[in-house]
């Protein structure tokens, strides 16, 4: 088997939709073949493409100011047209609805072998937010659900974000659920990993801390979040909050931090890429923050959970649709005061905090070894479907021509 991954922007540049496609492809490569399009993003290096355990083919694309994305040109880069025309692809796997990911459905359509589209963001919040005429807005939405309904089948992580696309959205193709994981695993001596992070950031053993992990972006409610912690400073709560990441707003967030009075408490940690930096972050902090509206499933909750170290949403949030107010996370209503409260309701009960802390732990961790087993075999059951389809429209088609060539395929 080979298999095709799509994908509008790739490493060195991170976030969740990038790890998802690298995790499914790192360990694939293990049972098959496995090639990742996607476009040359800003500091790429050749030479560490070819550390990858799986083949990178790159198109050209074009900086979008103001964003951290850049615009993908495939189908002008004979580079990358030449080895996707050459690369006899058994299965199409698209993680973005854009130029690659049409790239990837246009081959499955030419080859005839099946397509595969996840659907990772909630696009027409995206959509929203850069454009102003609702007709705009509606066009955009309509060409991303074009490109997942070239799709023979489509997944995501929820129920919330499949309700979202076939009532909301139009999409018309089967739909199913496929979690996202980690590849992180518990830290081996919590203690230790507390010492590490507080020789790092200069913490006080014991501390409260408070996490955020990904990108610096507004679109999280990043902002919110900051609002909300000054609520909790004027209360008196002694806190430190880790901001780990990078992104366009972080200039913003930093001059609000400012403005609000919240240096002494607030650390702009950046990029951390190591796995086990991160896992250790996890496992010091006492809550993760989460306030966003905008993720679907975001692997930092999942990443959280791995450490036990439970997450406080809003609620309506669809990325806590797997998750249970006061069984294995926080839930808080949408005001900066009550996002407060909750937070300190989540720190003013040790017992119940454990209780939820274990539930975490054990109900919403989940590693990609597992979820990715299953997504080969699901493969493997679309390969066999396409090739029957295929094989009844030849049959179909011999006939037509020796029996009714005269007839329209509509008619048959």
């Amino acid at each position: 088997m080979k298999v095709g991954m799509f994908v509008d922007t790739f490493y060195p540049m991170v976030d969740g939709v990038i790890k998802v496609v690298d995790n499914y492809a790192r360990r694939l490569a293990n049972k098959c073949e496995v090639v990742v399009f996607c476009p040359y993003v800003k500091g790429y290096d050749k030479e560490e493409d070819k550390k990858y355990p799986y083949e990178v083919v790159r198109c050209s694309s074009l900086p979008i100011p103001g964003v951290d994305y850049s615009l993908p040109l495939p189908m002008a880069d004979p580079s990358f047209n030449l080895p996707l025309i050459k690369s006899g692809l058994d299965i199409v796997h698209i993680h973005s609805p854009f130029a690659v990911g049409m790239a990837g459905t246009l081959y499955a359509k030419m080859h005839q072998v099946p397509a595969v589209g996840t659907l990772h963001s909630q696009y027409r919040q995206d959509f929203e937010r850069a454009f102003k005429l609702e007709s705009t807005i509606r066009m955009a939405l309509g060409t991303v659900i074009m490109t997942f309904n070239a799709c023979d089948e489509c997944w995501t992580v929820n129920n919330a974000i499949r309700d979202l696309y076939l009532n909301d959205y139009g999409l018309n193709v089967p739909c199913n659920i496929v979690p996202n994981a980690t590849d992180h695993v518990p830290v081996a001596d919590p203690a230790a990993a507390a010492q590490r992070v507080n020789s790092r950031y200069g913490l006080s053993a014991g501390e409260t801390v408070f996490l955020f992990v990904g990108r610096i972006n507004f679109i999280k409610n990043l902002d919110f979040m900051v609002r909300s912690l000054k609520i909790l400073k004027d209360r008196g709560l002694k806190f430190k909050m880790l901001f780990v990441g990078q992104g366009q707003d972080e200039d913003k967030l930093a001059a609000l931090v400012k403005e609000l009075g919240l240096e002494d408490n607030v650390i702009m940690a950046g990029l951390v890429d190591s796995r086990e930096g991160l896992q250790d972050l996890y496992s010091r902090a006492t809550l993760f923050l989460f306030p966003s509206l905008y993720d679907t499933n975001s692997l930092v909750q999942i990443e959280a959970a791995c450490q036990g170290t439970p997450t406080v949403f809003l609620k309506g949030a669809r990325t806590a649709a797997t998750v249970t107010d006061g069984v294995n996370g926080f839930f808080s209503d949408p005001t900066e005061e009550a996002y407060a409260d909750k937070i300190q309701e989540a720190l003013s009960d040790e017992s119940q905090f454990r209780r939820i802390a274990s539930a975490a732990h054990e109900q919403l961790y989940v590693n990609w070894d597992t979820v990715v087993e299953n997504v080969y075999g699901r493969y493997q059951e679309l390969i066999e479907q396409k090739k029957e389809q295929n094989e009844r429209s030849s049959i179909t088609s011999r006939l037509k021509q020796a029996f009714l060539p005269d007839v329209e395929d509509s008619h048959l």
